[in-house]
């Protein structure tokens, strides 16, 4: 559990890597270039550290960009920035992951990462069709690498010095144990769906064993309907205490020992996402006690790529 009443500012140790990263992250799916750019100055003015990114989401550059404008004008430090990438599923190859992440990090604008991740533990048809599909439509998998070859990769980053810390992102906890046994450097953080309606309680406690982050995408579950901001039980906690129903999802997932990541668009989003503090114990008991069970996402079960920008 945290103990700090008031979150903006909380971090969590990074056990297995280098540092700290902050609990409240800024999401970066966002398939519109100029309303990337927008949305991260307004997560950066509203004090959002913590930037998630991925090759996948073809928007780095234009993420870099808003970044680079901060560091350069707003009197903010490499050093106060947490910055998270993804490797794409068609670069899994080892020969491959690290011309990927010099990609990755040259359109960001930065010289190292905070935290690198694997996208999703499905490998792709290596090349540069970030989708590769048979005539049939479906998707064209890679079986010449193992996920054990691609995160020795990983770990060869590490020790290069460009990356801070690794993990991996859409990932079950069966998938997890054997690589987690065998891997010379741990994964520092796992990033997976997770809300009221799929809290992976099993995936969190494990994670909290091993000193390991559970991030959490989705934590408002944005695209379910009925949707999380409409529950009851939500709504009457939110009335109780005088937060919005996005606050207080975003301050049990805090609360419950996880970090987060969420994609507020507008300026007045990102103050009310980041003005995150702690709920009295029995609004967390409340939430705990939620019975319905939905999940957003299903790459983890059938890697199908998942949470994708159409266009561009």
């Amino acid at each position: 559990m945290i103990e700090s009443s008031d979150f903006r500012n909380t971090r969590m140790p990074l056990h297995n890597g280098v540092g700290y990263i902050p609990v409240l992250g800024f999401g970066t799916l966002i398939p519109d270039a100029a309303e990337t750019i927008t949305a991260t100055r307004n997560a950066l003015e509203a004090g959002f550290r913590h930037f998630d990114c991925a090759e996948r989401y073809r928007n780095e550059r234009e993420v870099g960009e808003a970044l680079h404008a901060g560091l350069a004008g707003g009197g903010i430090a490499r050093e106060d920035l947490f910055v998270t990438t993804k490797l794409w599923n068609s670069n899994h190859r080892p020969e491959r992951v690290e011309p990927a992440f010099e990609g990755s990090l040259d359109r960001l604008q930065l010289n190292y990462l905070d935290l690198y991740l694997i996208h999703t533990p499905f490998a792709f048809q290596p090349g540069d069709e970030q989708d590769p599909r048979d005539q049939n439509g479906n998707v064209l998998y890679d079986n010449g690498v193992t996920l054990f070859e691609t995160w020795g990769a990983l770990e060869r980053l590490v020790d290069h010095g460009k990356c801070r810390a690794i993990g991996l992102s859409d990932i079950g906890l069966n998938e997890l144990l054997p690589l987690y046994e065998s891997a010379r450097i741990k994964p520092a953080v796992v990033q997976v769906e997770s809300h009221p309606y799929l809290p992976e309680t099993d995936l969190l406690e494990f994670c909290k064993k091993h000193g390991i982050v559970l991030l959490a995408f989705a934590p408002l579950g944005h695209g379910m309907k009925p949707g999380l901001l409409e529950n009851p039980i939500i709504l009457a906690i939110a009335a109780r205490v005088g937060k919005t129903p996005a606050q207080v999802l975003l301050a049990w997932a805090v609360q419950r020992g996880t970090a987060l990541l969420t994609t507020p668009r507008s300026a007045a989003r990102a103050r009310e996402n980041f003005n995150i503090s702690a709920l009295p114990e029995d609004a967390l008991e409340e939430i705990h006690g939620i019975q319905t069970r939905q999940r957003l996402n299903d790459v983890v079960k059938t890697g199908s790529p998942g949470f994708i920008p159409q266009g561009r």
